[in-house]
C-alpha cells in the first residue's frame, strides 16, 4: 500500500513544475487529487498524464479567489473527503525596490500569501469536520534569508511560515497538522532559464554542489502529507542542499 493510500488531495498551482510532481508523487502513492490552476490546457493534460478522471480532476483556480479555492475542495471532495492540502501556486515579479511597481508587490503577496491563507483557511474547515488533515504550505528559502530582487516574493513566503505556525496552532486540537517546506535552487524549467552567471554564483552556495530536482521536494510534501509526520505540525523542511543553513 502507498502512504496516501485512500486518501483524497489537492494541489494549487498543480499543472506544471513542482506542483505537477507532487501531484504525480501522491498519485504514485496511492491517492486521488483535484488539480488545480490557471492554465487550462496544462492542466487537462495533467490530468491525461496522471491516469484520467478516475484518479485525477482538474479546476480553473486562482488562488486569490476564496470561492475558485472552494471550488477546487468542491472537486477534490468527489472523491472523498479531503485529507491533504497543498498550497503550492506562485509567481515572481522579481524587481529591485526602486524598479518594482505596486502591481508588482500586490500580485506576489496576493498569489502568495493570501492565496496560501485561502487555502489554508478553507481546507482547514473541511478537515476538522472529518477529523483529520494534513496541509503543506510552500514556501522558499527565499522567506529565510531573503534575497535582493524579491522584496515582494521574500515578504511572502516568509509571511507563510508565520501563516503556517500560527494556523498549526489553532487547528491541532482538531487533528489538522500544517507545515511547511522551503525549497532552494530547484532544477526547472523557470530556473534553468537564469542566466549562467546567477546559476553559477547559487552553486557556489549548496554544500551538496548540485539544484535539486522536483522529485526531491515533492518526496518531503509527501513525507508531510503522510502518516510518518504524524506527530509534526507547525515545522518548516528545508530542502536546499544545505545552502544557507
Amino acid at each position: 500500500m502507498g502512504l496516501l493510500e485512500g486518501r483524497v488531495a489537492a494541489v494549487t498551482g498543480a499543472a506544471q513544475g513542482i506542483g505537477l510532481q507532487i501531484a504525480r508523487t501522491f498519485v504514485a502513492e496511492g491517492a486521488r487529487v483535484a488539480l488545480g490552476d490557471i492554465d487550462d490546457a496544462a492542466g487537462a493534460a495533467a490530468v491525461a498524464e496522471l491516469g484520467g478522471e478516475s484518479v485525477a480532476r482538474y479546476t480553473h483556480c486562482d488562488v486569490r479567489d476564496a470561492a475558485r479555492v472552494e471550488a477546487l475542495l468542491d472537486t477534490a471532495e468527489q472523491f472523498g473527503p479531503i485529507g491533504v492540502f497543498v498550497n503550492n501556486a506562485g509567481i515572481t515579479r522579481d524587481a529591485t525596490m526602486r524598479k518594482m511597481t505596486e502591481t508588482d508587490f500586490d500580485d506576489v503577496i496576493a498569489i502568495h500569501l493570501k492565496g496560501t491563507w485561502n487555502g489554508t483557511r478553507a481546507a482547514a474547515s473541511r478537515m476538522r469536520e472529518h477529523g483529520r488533515g494534513a496541509i503543506v504550505n510552500i514556501s522558499s528559502l527565499s522567506g529565510k534569508i531573503g534575497l535582493p530582487g524579491q522584496t515582494n516574493y521574500s515578504a511572502a513566503k516568509a509571511g507563510i511560515v508565520g501563516l503556517t505556525k500560527a494556523a498549526a496552532k489553532e487547528v491541532a486540537f482538531k487533528n489538522v497538522r500544517v507545515n511547511a517546506v522551503q525549497p532552494g535552487l530547484i532544477r526547472t524549467a523557470m530556473t534553468e532559464a537564469m542566466p549562467q552567471k546567477v546559476w553559477a554564483q547559487k552553486m557556489a552556495e549548496i554544500p551538496l554542489a548540485r539544484a535539486g530536482e522536483p522529485n526531491e521536494v515533492a518526496d518531503v510534501v509527501l513525507f508531510l502529507a503522510s502518516d510518518l509526520s504524524s506527530y509534526m505540525t507547525g515545522t518548516v523542511l528545508e530542502v536546499t542542499g544545505g545552502r544557507f543553513m
